[in-house]
């Protein structure tokens, strides 16, 4: 079986709403769950189970307890913005 990535699109279904307000969180400066949630207004128990999911999609990387995004998140940024898949 062949591991295909998913596309752009494939990723917002998968994050959600949710998932993607805390991954621009992420991506305004928030490094941790408590700035997430100022940036974002989602609950804690909501970005507790969001963030493993950007984290295994590396869309998000955790250095020294803070989250950032990777290489593959600032691309997904830029298709999203260009495309408006938000």
């Amino acid at each position: 079986m062949s591991k295909e990535e998913p596309s752009e699109d494939d990723l917002k279904y998968l994050l959600g709403n949710m998932g993607i307000e805390i991954f621009f969180a992420i991506e305004r400066g928030a490094r941790n769950f408590d700035t997430i949630k100022l940036f974002s207004g989602i609950p804690i128990s909501c970005i507790r189970g969001r963030v493993p999911v950007l984290l295994n999609l590396n869309l998000i990387e955790k250095v020294e307890d803070e989250y950032i995004l990777t290489e593959k998140g600032h691309h997904f940024k830029t298709k999203i913005n260009k495309n408006k898949i938000y």
